[in-house]
């Protein structure tokens, strides 16, 4: 069956819903929606509503996350924050951690918050987003059950860990890296398999330290330590993959150390057998342009860089060179008036969900 596309204003209103129907609050169920179909306005289909049901709604279900979320303060400065999550939703967390954020850079010129038992929180580049809006550089990062091996070693250690920055430019367009410190992501290895992909050779290692494909495989050995995914750059010394590993520990230490939070092996969400809570930790720091030498001047300045890396000379052959948050935006520009492509296997978690909690939707594939 091939792809059908979902507009819109039904994705957001059955996304909300089902949420709701699973105990989350409304105006809590909307933020997560918002975030999840943020990553599908961006074509990041890894994080998008391909992961609605398995990673939001099971979890839910199986208890391992709490539906409503706690949002506590542990301790504050003028210009920092300490929260803690308590298992709750991961995109409120973001969300109101980020917008702690923006408001203490809004008075002192810089915010920074650190979040410890959280979830999974979507989209990272999201919450950068949230601060380009305000004229600000956005920087977050977040700590993820273990999946990475260490240059020079075959056991999954650091989470996917990606480091996010997003920076508020002259242009339609922020721009935006939201990347992994792996060569891929657990998200995206799921998305191969739903689509009956193998994975590309080199982004997987298993513990004899040979390159692993299959991906159905793969997927069940990363939960059982059998594999482990290449950091960026690859494995060993040869193509720099120790500054991924390198980036990697870094926003492992940020997402743990400053909220006193879980890391490396505490994160597998799996205690004697049992599925148990993740326990993330994430951190939102938030920077104003304005408290330097004006947002206009950074946005112009930025501006110029981009334009400037777009109009260099190309490779043989290539037509176009990108800068980040490029390509998303053009995803958006042909998406924004149609909708979401949805493959068969999402389809089906649709339909199952609305069935089971007896939500009043009809499909285009019904």
């Amino acid at each position: 069956m091939p792809k059908i596309t979902v507009d819109w204003n039904t994705l957001y209103n059955f996304v909300t819903d089902a949420f709701v129907a699973v105990g989350v609050p409304r105006n809590d169920a909307v933020i997560c929606a918002d975030v999840l179909l943020e990553s599908d306005k961006r074509g990041i289909e890894s994080h998008g509503v391909n992961r609605f049901k398995p990673i939001y709604i099971d979890r839910i279900l199986d208890g391992i996350q709490k539906p409503v979320t706690e949002f506590e303060i542990l301790r504050e400065t003028p210009t920092t924050a300490v929260v803690d999550g308590h298992d709750g939703m991961g995109q409120v967390v973001g969300y109101k951690s980020m917008s702690m954020a923006i408001e203490k850079a809004k008075k002192y010129g810089m915010g920074m918050v650190a979040a410890r038992n959280s979830c999974h929180y979507g989209i990272a580049g999201y919450y950068a987003t949230m601060a380009t809006k305000a004229n600000m550089i956005g920087i977050t990062g977040t700590n993820a059950r273990p999946s990475i091996a260490p240059t020079f070693g075959v056991e999954n250690m650091l989470g996917t860990n990606p480091l996010t920055v997003g920076m508020p430019t002259d242009e339609d367009f922020p721009f935006v890296i939201d990347c992994a410190t792996s060569i891929t992501q657990r998200g995206k290895l799921e998305y191969y398999a739903r689509i009956g992909k193998s994975t590309p050779e080199g982004m997987v290692i298993g513990r004899d330290g040979r390159a692993l494909t299959n991906t159905e495989e793969i997927l069940v050995q990363l939960n059982t330590g059998e594999a482990a995914l290449a950091p960026l750059g690859g494995i060993g010394e040869e193509l720099a993959g120790y500054k991924g590993y390198g980036y990697a520990t870094v926003v492992e230490i940020l997402s743990a150390a400053l909220q006193q939070g879980n890391y490396l092996r505490m994160l597998t969400g799996m205690k004697d057998g049992k599925k148990v809570p993740y326990h993330l930790g994430h951190f939102f720091i938030a920077i104003d342009t304005e408290a330097f030498m004006g947002a206009d001047a950074f946005k112009k300045t930025a501006g110029d860089i981009l334009r400037e890396l777009r109009g260099s000379q190309k490779a043989p052959g290539e037509e176009r060179i990108y800068t980040a948050g490029e390509k998303e935006w053009d995803v958006w520009q042909s998406r924004k008036d149609s909708g979401v492509p949805i493959n068969e296997a999402v389809q089906k978690e649709f339909s199952a969900v609305r069935d089971r909690f007896k939500l009043a939707y009809t499909f285009p594939w019904d």
